[in-house]
């Protein structure tokens, strides 16, 4: 690989540090917002550091009530949701992928295409038969209806994704596998699977996002305070309107907290993904 000119790697990285400012502005100015004890209305005026440093708004947030749950609870609830959204959508997303991308059977091509409809659909159109399937199946109310209703929203999704991952494995490992003595099953788990793993990270973050932040469909499903999520939650926190700025601000930076954490664990094998994706020709 060829060095760049000294006036081209300036261009580069002038680039990405506007970039980097464009990303990063907004998160400083939601912290700044989170923990200034100053601010009674809008912010109208920009400044770096707040004011007035107070934990007061993140305290008012942490300890709130809201449709019968507290903060910790609506947290705790959205994360067995999302986890169980994600591990379900990877798990069955995974092994459908897999049966698309190596091997032929009726159906495969209108199958790819109902799943690629299914993506476009918008999720209101899923209502009224998840609904009805839920209903029948006695989970409408439980939090593992409203994890198979988040599942039906990233199935389409892992599985797009994770066919092309697995296509691009070399059929050769498989068929060496193969003739070593290995199960297909075996193949799957020990070959395949690890070199497709920054997809499988990908699918699993997007499927963990779409049941962490979804809250209009889950005011559908839920109906018992006890089941309440943080998204459905932080909803009606802000209709309430006796919220401050500063509260508003403490509650995305808090409800921001375990997607990062999911990223710092996850970022090793996204990076990876990236860096064999870009040594490809």
């Amino acid at each position: 690989m060829r060095d760049l000119p000294v006036w081209k790697q300036m261009i580069y990285q002038l680039g990405l540090a506007l970039v980097g400012l464009f990303v990063l502005v907004p998160i400083l100015g939601l912290a700044r917002l989170a923990f200034d004890g100053s601010l009674q209305g809008p912010p109208l005026d920009f400044y770096v550091w707040p004011r007035e440093f107070s934990f007061e708004p993140v305290q008012a947030v942490w300890g709130r009530i809201i449709q019968g749950q507290s903060f910790v609870g609506g947290l705790g609830n959205s994360l067995i949701v999302a986890g169980g959204a994600m591990a379900l959508s990877v798990a069955l997303g995974a092994s459908m992928a897999y049966a698309f991308a190596r091997m032929r059977f009726p159906g495969r091509q209108a199958g790819l295409l109902a799943l690629l409809v299914g993506a476009l659909l918008p999720p209101v159109a899923l209502m009224t038969p998840l609904y009805i399937l839920l209903t029948a199946l006695k989970l409408r109310t439980t939090l593992l209806g409203l994890m198979v209703v988040y599942t039906a929203f990233a199935m389409p999704f892992c599985i797009w994704n994770l066919r092309a991952a697995f296509q691009a494995v070399p059929p050769e490992l498989e068929e060496a596998a193969a003739l070593d003595g290995a199960s297909p099953l075996t193949t799957f788990l020990l070959i395949t699977l690890p070199i497709a793993l920054p997809a499988i990270g990908v699918a699993a973050l997007i499927a963990f996002l779409a049941g962490y932040t979804e809250f209009a469909m889950g005011w559908l499903f839920v109906d018992r305070a006890e089941n309440v999520t943080l998204a459905m939650a932080s909803s009606s926190y802000i209709s309430q309107g006796s919220v401050t700025w500063n509260q508003l601000a403490a509650l995305a930076l808090l409800m921001s907290l375990p997607v990062v954490a999911m990223f710092l664990v996850m970022q090793r094998t996204l990076l990876q993904g990236l860096l064999i994706g870009g040594t490809e020709t």
